[in-house]
């Protein structure tokens, strides 16, 4: 059960945690790399400013970016700047978003994303929750996957388990947290290839399917020949 109360008031605790952490940074730290390839730390704290702002377009029926080419100019534009300045700008932005998202609304109307995909208005909030906490874990200063609250990473594994089934380059894939086949499953992946099953710590199968951490290196493979290799987010 969506319940976009709840994520709205997860989504300010988390951006507070973030900009807590990340303000025992200085600016030669945000200027090193992050655990993204390729992105600074400075590189992130743009892009969740900039995607607080186009939350805010997508709730008022605005496309969420001008274009792809536009979205990473902005990111490009703002990577450089002072950590002060990195920090009022998200800081400001999400109370920004915050403010559009607590309006009353009709949380059942579908509103549109990037690239065309579209969702209920009430997921959009725990939509915004991924994008601080994983990119909190990406920043690399100390929070990890495994310091995700527990109910919010088997909501993400069911997330991206949803998103990655049917892909027909991914086999058929059976997740299950912990090692007695007693926990909570998942099933993600398309239907050609043989079945795998995989069992490991949420933070372990969550790392496989977001791309994060070792990839799910350290998963237990209980069926199939190996850890399937998935396309990039």
């Amino acid at each position: 059960m969506i319940d976009h109360v709840h994520d709205l008031r997860s989504v300010r605790e988390a951006t507070d945690r973030l900009l807590t952490a990340a303000a025992k940074l200085d600016n030669a730290a945000l200027a090193e790399e992050s655990h993204l390839p390729g992105w600074t730390r400075g590189h992130i704290l743009a892009h969740l400013a900039r995607n607080a702002d186009a939350l805010v377009n997508v709730f008022e029926g605005r496309p969420m970016y001008e274009s792809g080419d536009a979205r990473d100019a902005d990111i490009a534009r703002d990577f450089g700047r002072p950590l002060l300045e990195q920090l009022d700008d998200v800081r400001n932005s999400a109370a920004r978003w915050q403010a559009v998202a607590e309006r009353p609304q009709d949380w059942t109307r579908v509103v549109e994303l990037r690239n065309g995909v579209t969702d209920v208005a009430a997921r959009v909030p725990f939509r915004r929750l991924v994008e601080v906490e994983l990119h909190h874990v990406d920043l690399d200063i100390g929070y990890g996957l495994s310091d995700l609250a527990e109910d919010f990473a088997e909501r993400e594994i069911a997330f991206l388990a949803d998103r990655w089934s049917g892909r027909p380059e991914v086999p058929p894939v059976t997740l299950w947290l912990g090692y007695d086949g007693t926990g909570p499953a998942w099933h993600t992946g398309g239907t050609e290839g043989s079945p795998v099953t995989l069992a490991g710590t949420r933070a372990e199968l969550l790392g496989w399917l977001a791309g994060r951490a070792d990839r799910g290196a350290h998963l237990t493979v209980i069926e199939g020949d190996r850890l399937p290799q998935l396309p990039p987010l």
